[in-house]
């Protein structure tokens, strides 16, 4: 077996590690909150988490917010719809980075 044999696998290998470990950092350490929306004002999310409790979530300028794979806005969002927000915690608040819509919950 040539050189270039043995080290051709290698690399492949060492490219695919590279591009999943993409995918399993792209969040980096953010966290997950998932809920039904119970409040929104101009700075803040309430959500209303799967095991009964609350979670108030800051937004800033630069939160992006998507509806399935479409943007959306801060108006998009109404009380009853289930999110999925991808926050980062800072100064023992959480910090909305991104904001996924999914269907109302009263429907």
């Amino acid at each position: 077996m040539t050189t270039r044999n043995r080290i051709a696998p290698r690399i492949l290998v060492v490219l695919t590690l590279l591009i999943l470990s993409t995918f399993v950092f792209a969040h980096g350490n953010e966290q997950r909150v998932r809920g039904t929306v119970a409040k929104i004002d101009a700075a803040s999310i309430s959500v209303k988490t799967a095991d009964g409790g609350a979670k108030t979530v800051m937004i800033a300028w630069d939160t992006k917010f998507v509806r399935g794979t479409s943007p959306a806005t801060q108006q998009d969002l109404r009380v009853g719809d289930r999110v999925v927000i991808h926050v980062k915690s800072e100064g023992g608040m959480l910090h909305a980075t991104q904001v996924q819509i999914g269907r109302s919950a009263l429907i």
